[in-house]
Protein backbone atom coordinates (compact mmCIF):
# COMPACT_ATOMS: atom_id res chain seq x y z
CA UNK A 1 0.00 0.00 0.00
CA UNK A 2 1.03 3.26 -0.57
CA UNK A 3 0.28 6.22 1.21
CA UNK A 4 0.09 9.01 -1.49
CA UNK A 5 -2.11 6.81 -3.33
CA UNK A 6 -4.62 6.28 -0.73
CA UNK A 7 -4.35 10.22 0.18
CA UNK A 8 -5.27 10.47 -3.47
CA UNK A 9 -8.01 8.99 -3.64
CA UNK A 10 -9.25 9.52 -0.22
CA UNK A 11 -9.56 13.92 -1.61
CA UNK A 12 -11.38 12.17 -5.20
CA UNK A 13 -14.03 10.68 -2.63
CA UNK A 14 -14.44 13.98 -0.67
CA UNK A 15 -14.74 16.16 -4.11
CA UNK A 16 -16.95 13.11 -5.71
CA UNK A 17 -18.44 10.08 -4.15
CA UNK A 18 -17.36 6.91 -2.55
CA UNK A 19 -19.92 4.95 -4.99
CA UNK A 20 -17.07 6.02 -7.73
CA UNK A 21 -14.57 4.14 -6.13
CA UNK A 22 -16.72 0.81 -5.00
CA UNK A 23 -18.00 0.61 -8.46
CA UNK A 24 -13.76 0.80 -9.68
CA UNK A 25 -13.48 -2.04 -7.18
CA UNK A 26 -15.94 -4.28 -8.52
CA UNK A 27 -14.58 -3.72 -12.21
CA UNK A 28 -11.22 -4.20 -11.04
CA UNK A 29 -12.03 -7.50 -9.01
CA UNK A 30 -13.60 -8.81 -12.17
CA UNK A 31 -10.60 -8.20 -14.50
CA UNK A 32 -9.15 -10.48 -12.33
CA UNK A 33 -11.35 -13.26 -13.40
CA UNK A 34 -9.70 -12.73 -17.07
CA UNK A 35 -7.18 -15.71 -18.26
CA UNK A 36 -5.44 -13.82 -19.87
CA UNK A 37 -3.51 -11.73 -17.85
CA UNK A 38 0.18 -12.02 -16.35
CA UNK A 39 0.87 -12.61 -13.01
CA UNK A 40 2.60 -9.03 -12.70
CA UNK A 41 -0.79 -7.62 -14.12
CA UNK A 42 -2.73 -9.23 -11.30
CA UNK A 43 -0.27 -8.09 -8.94
CA UNK A 44 -0.72 -4.80 -10.23
CA UNK A 45 -4.74 -5.12 -10.04
CA UNK A 46 -4.63 -6.60 -6.57
CA UNK A 47 -2.07 -3.25 -5.79
CA UNK A 48 -4.41 -0.83 -7.08
CA UNK A 49 -7.69 -2.86 -5.36
CA UNK A 50 -5.66 -2.57 -1.67
CA UNK A 51 -5.06 1.10 -2.52
CA UNK A 52 -8.62 1.77 -2.89
CA UNK A 53 -10.12 -0.25 -0.15
CA UNK A 54 -7.63 1.87 2.06
CA UNK A 55 -8.70 4.85 0.76
CA UNK A 56 -12.67 3.78 1.72
CA UNK A 57 -10.97 2.67 5.27
CA UNK A 58 -9.75 6.57 5.69
CA UNK A 59 -12.73 7.67 4.50
CA UNK A 60 -14.25 6.04 7.54
CA UNK A 61 -12.27 7.35 9.77
CA UNK A 62 -12.57 10.67 8.67
CA UNK A 63 -16.46 10.41 8.94
CA UNK A 64 -16.26 9.50 11.99
CA UNK A 65 -14.71 12.98 13.04
CA UNK A 66 -11.22 12.38 12.70
CA UNK A 67 -9.21 14.75 11.09
CA UNK A 68 -7.55 13.43 7.32
CA UNK A 69 -3.71 13.21 8.60
CA UNK A 70 -4.59 11.67 11.74
CA UNK A 71 -6.77 9.10 9.69
CA UNK A 72 -4.21 8.29 7.00
CA UNK A 73 -1.77 8.07 10.05
CA UNK A 74 -3.52 5.76 11.93
CA UNK A 75 -4.58 3.43 9.01
CA UNK A 76 -0.86 3.62 7.70
CA UNK A 77 0.14 2.58 11.39
CA UNK A 78 -2.35 -0.74 11.90
CA UNK A 79 -1.26 -1.72 8.29
CA UNK A 80 2.24 -2.20 9.10
CA UNK A 81 0.78 -3.47 12.40
CA UNK A 82 -0.55 -6.17 10.70
CA UNK A 83 2.71 -6.80 8.35
CA UNK A 84 4.56 -7.19 11.38
CA UNK A 85 2.93 -10.00 13.11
Amino acid sequence: MRLPLIKHVTDFIEKNDQDFVLEAIETLEDLTECENLKDEELDVIGELISNLYGAIEVQGLIKEGKPKKEALNEFMKRVMGSIDK
